[in-house]
């Protein structure tokens, strides 16, 4: 956006889909606020939260939504801004709105791929409860000195860093296509983190169990290779490469079985 074209710009429009839990009716509230150069999603809506008054003049309860660091490292703020998945604390208005005439059009929905709480408030729970599943953890039973760590090859160590990356938002899971409620396919965000497991010196000591269950419904063979989770992870985690990879090693994992020997 020019700032030609933000100059012209006076008004901020929101449009929140609103549901006061899950089951309940849906309806959509539209604020208006000033428009400030630079405010991000998450600052529109602390804006609208000091006075929740509709453009019809009607008041209502303030909008609830989630947010933690503002600075897209916690991944709590995860929401559809006019249609696309990301986080509303670095969606600047001026990038992610429509600009008609003097204002800023956005339209605001919460993730459809989890129970929903409240207004653009989700619950992903199953994010976490997908990374048991994988075992992802370090599996070290006390603290105490194990001496020096086995040396790392620096390309494994560059793409296990990238891996960790992962702030377990859930866009991959929005955008992802097998992620539905008739599949029991846990996402590509947990099969990006038991790879970072897999390929830990202590973390791999797992790995029998971790291939055990990445082999079942659950695991690859619920990927589609739709390729959306890496378009919109917002920290670039290599999750078709992490699937790629678990493919070959599940492979190998069976074949070793299959003859008694993994």
């Amino acid at each position: 956006m020019s700032a030609t074209t933000t100059a012209q710009a006076t008004k901020i429009r929101l449009t929140i889909l609103r549901q006061d839990g899950a089951g309940k009716e849906q309806r959509w509230d539209t604020f208006e606020i000033p428009y400030v150069d630079k405010i991000n999603v998450i600052s529109a809506l602390i804006e609208i939260q000091k006075n929740p008054k509709t453009v019809e003049g009607k008041d209502v309860r303030p909008v609830t939504y989630e947010a933690a660091c503002l600075e897209e490292v916690c991944g709590s703020c995860t929401m559809n801004i006019n249609g696309g998945i990301r986080q509303a604390c670095t969606a600047l208005i001026e990038e992610v709105g429509v600009l008609n005439g003097d204002t800023f059009e956005v339209k605001l929905e919460p993730m459809k791929k989890f129970p929903l709480i409240r207004d653009l408030m989700v619950d992903r729970s199953k994010m976490f409860e997908n990374l048991k599943k994988v075992q992802a953890w370090v599996p070290i039973d006390g603290s105490f000195d194990l001496g020096m760590a086995e040396k790392q090859d620096d390309n494994v160590r560059m793409l296990r860093y990238s891996l960790s990356r992962c702030m377990t938002c859930g866009c991959c899971m929005e955008a992802c296509p097998q992620v539905n409620e008739k599949s029991p396919f846990v996402g590509p965000a947990a099969l990006g983190q038991a790879l970072l497991f897999s390929l830990h010196p202590v973390g791999n000591t797992l790995d029998s169990e971790r291939y055990q269950f990445l082999t079942s419904d659950e695991g690859i063979s619920g990927c589609g290779n739709a390729q959306n989770c890496v378009k919109v992870c917002p920290k670039g985690v290599p999750l078709t490469r992490a699937i790629a990879q678990l493919n070959r090693d599940t492979t190998v994992h069976k074949v070793k079985s299959f003859f008694g020997i993994a």
